[in-house]
């Protein structure tokens, strides 16, 4: 199952795709992570899933990486005599700690936190920023808001603060019910949902203790404030372009999706962009070719992964879905200016041994036109350090984890062979050669680059290169 490109695909499991048939047929065509959404999945449906994709990958053969995301706080207002209201321009808004029924004069909103953290002069959404309200007066239990965008409210409408540092847990109740259940289960990646601050990843990584990798959803202005903070905690980056185009103005959202693709090639760690990269497939077996656009921009500027959403878990072309953003990452890593501009922002390597050792393997392999460029990583980061630089040959990472081999199924251009770990310098090399050979990575009479750490089994000692042929006993 060698892919044919570089940037992988995230396919969300729903309705329309969580059959162990309709799985496999979307890992066929082009999958290579599959997420599942705990605003929607229940324990017992997550387990399922979990066991229907452990299954492909046995059949297979190949790791295959599992993404839960957690729901994060949801904030909303209460109810409404009538179950509506209309509420006008220029009129005055209250939102206070009175749970009675909601008129267009005021409304119930439970949750004392907002109160807490509010400033005259903030913004209030209603509705994704149907209803736009600004703060004219605030005590610990009542605010006065002006409305600058008149609409309708009705019945337990989520309210979004863009202005506003809520002092909060990322981690509802509800998540961290759901994250233990995940972790039990044995997924890769869990992705965090609402983040404003560092504190954020803290909390959830205290909870994994390495059991799965945590991806950072930045969906909030003030998460986008202290993006260097955050990213330095996260193991990666997932950029929620459908909640930060509610909280920050539309256009200025490609700059942040830019800005973040930068990041992480800077710092080595995996970015996902996500949210209606396909959005019209939901119900079209063809997208606009906007939506063409959109996801050949995300994968020139070098990001990780492009991600399906209601295309795959509950659009009517799932499968197309996969296999249209599988022929555009195709063609546009084919194309004349892609390898230009992956140089043009290549970033100058730490002051590490690893990092020296992968930006000289990227050199060499360019220079020489090399097959393959073979890691040996026990934990993921010697990979995750070549793939950073961009090489032009494949990246093929051997790991005697298949956790790892799970978890860099996010990783750009990197392709992982769960094998048991060398013995020797010898073995790594002559291993390496025939896994290249037979994985379709390296024909006999060519060259590729080992990369390693010695001692073996060491998580970041990347420390040796080893330049080596493919005889022909690699195919025996």
């Amino acid at each position: 199952m060698r892919r044919l490109r570089r940037a992988k695909i995230v396919a969300t499991l729903g309705p329309a795709s969580g059959t162990l048939e309709m799985m496999a047929k979307l890992f066929a065509a082009g999958a290579d992570v599959f997420r599942i959404n705990m605003s929607h999945t229940s324990h017992d449906r997550m387990r399922e899933l979990v066991a229907a994709i452990r299954a492909i990958e046995r059949d297979t053969g190949r790791p295959i990486g599992i993404l839960v995301d957690l729901q994060g706080p949801k904030l909303r207002l209460g109810t409404f005599a009538g179950g509506a209201a209309m509420v006008k321009v220029g009129d005055n808004f209250v939102l206070d700690s009175d749970p009675a029924p909601g008129d267009p004069t005021r409304a119930y909103l439970p949750h004392p936190e907002i109160f807490a953290g509010v400033s005259v002069g903030h913004t209030l959404l209603i509705d994704d920023g149907k209803v736009r309200l600004t703060v004219t007066e605030t005590t610990p239990k009542r605010m006065v808001t002006r409305v600058e965008v008149g609409g309708k409210v009705s019945d337990r409408k989520g309210v979004s603060l863009p202005d506003t540092t809520i002092p909060f847990s990322a981690l509802a109740e509800k998540d961290r019910s759901d994250l233990d259940a995940a972790l039990e289960a044995g997924i890769d990646w869990v992705a965090l949902s609402f983040i404003q601050r560092p504190e954020d990843i803290a909390e959830a990584k205290k909870i994994t203790r390495g059991r799965a990798a945590v991806m950072a959803k930045i969906e909030k202005p003030q998460a986008v404030n202290r993006l260097d903070e955050i990213m330095d905690l996260a193991d990666a980056l997932m950029v929620a372009r459908g909640d930060l185009g509610v909280e920050m103005p539309l256009e200025k959202v490609p700059g942040v999706q830019k800005q973040m693709t930068r990041l992480g090639r800077m710092t080595g760690k995996p970015v996902v962009v996500a949210t209606q990269m396909l959005e019209s497939m939901i119900t079209s077996p063809v997208p606009t070719r906007a939506e063409v656009s959109d996801v050949a921009t995300a994968i020139f500027e070098g990001a990780d992964a492009v991600m399906l959403s209601a295309e795959s878990a509950a659009g009517q072309f799932p499968v197309q879905a996969v296999a249209t953003m599988n022929r555009i990452a195709e063609e546009v890593e084919g194309d004349p200016t892609y390898r230009s501009i992956l140089d043009a922002q290549r970033a100058v390597p730490e002051a590490t041994g690893s990092d020296a050792i992968a930006d000289a393997a990227r050199h060499i392999a360019d220079t020489l036109d090399l097959a393959a460029v073979i890691c040996w990583t026990s934990s993921g980061s010697t990979a995750l350090r070549v793939a950073r630089e961009r090489p032009r040959p494949p990246v093929v990472a051997l790991s005697p984890n298949i956790a790892t081999g799970r978890r860099l199924a996010v990783a750009w251009g990197v392709h992982c062979v769960v094998t048991e770990d060398a013995h020797d310098v010898d073995d790594m090399v002559d291993r390496a050669c025939r896994i290249a050979f037979k994985e379709g990575f390296a024909k006999a009479g060519q060259r590729v680059i080992v990369v390693a750490g010695v001692p073996f089994g060491t998580p970041g000692a990347t420390n040796m290169l080893r330049i080596a042929y493919v005889g022909q006993e690699a195919g025996d």
